[in-house]
């Protein structure tokens, strides 16, 4: 099955690149989700939409990713939550929260789409999430969740 991507994926590719994959993963996983849209010859317009978009949104050269990386990774985070008397969270954190903490502990701006945390946060912890910040450089974020 032939698709359009309208996020990054993971491991796939990016917004906007065409990519073939099997027909339950496009069908049953990638356009339920909206990550993805049929592949028509009309959709090299939206294509061409998305890079555009992409391309505003991105860290524009290496040596400002490195920058910025290094500004991540040397940041305190600590990210509020709501909790009950044993720690646990009611309801989760999520990326934004996590954007806003950086951006609350003086950070820098990050895009909620360019987190990836590997388990769900429910309770009270220090955790770790990777940021993409471009196509070469990723950024490890140390972050802890306190209860507020």
């Amino acid at each position: 099955m032939k698709l359009i991507l309208t996020h990054e994926v993971t491991g796939l590719g990016a917004a906007g690149d065409i990519v073939e994959v099997k027909d339950g993963y496009g069908r049953n996983y990638l356009m339920p989700r909206g990550l993805a849209t049929p592949w028509t010859k009309g959709g090299q317009k939206q294509v061409d939409a998305l890079t555009k978009g992409r391309e505003v949104r991105e860290i524009k050269d290496l040596d400002s990713a490195k920058g910025v990386k290094g500004r991540l990774e040397a940041t305190s985070v600590k990210v509020a939550a709501k909790t009950g008397k044993s720690g646990r969270l009611f309801g989760a954190v999520s990326n934004a929260d996590i954007a806003a903490a950086v951006k609350a502990a003086g950070g820098p701006e990050i895009d909620k789409r360019k987190i990836e945390v590997k388990t769900h946060i429910k309770s009270v912890g220090a955790y770790e999430a990777t940021v993409r910040l471009h196509a070469d450089v990723s950024a490890n974020l140390k972050f802890e969740v306190v209860s507020s």
